[in-house]
């Protein structure tokens, strides 16, 4: 496969930034955005797709930790063990 050009990096974008967008707002509801997921996967390479979702629970799982904290793991308790 060859390197989007830019008219197809940017539709991948846009319909990424769509799908994202009706997550936020279902509340990360999968099936409440299949139509969305279905044009960003047939907009986006693979490879993107894949990426991008790692990205965006990487994204949400640090805006948890920074919103909630975090509980450190108790060494004491698991080298006694």
């Amino acid at each position: 496969m060859s390197f989007p050009d830019k008219e197809k990096r940017q539709k991948c974008w846009d319909s990424r930034d769509r799908y994202w967008e009706c997550l936020d707002k279902s509340g990360d509801q999968m099936e409440k955005c299949m139509e969305v997921r279905a044009v960003y996967e047939t907009t986006c390479p693979s490879q993107w797709v894949k990426h991008f979702d790692r990205k965006r629970e990487y994204l949400k799982f640090k805006e948890r930790i920074q919103n909630d904290g975090y509980e450190p793991l108790d060494e004491k308790k698991s080298s006694n063990s």
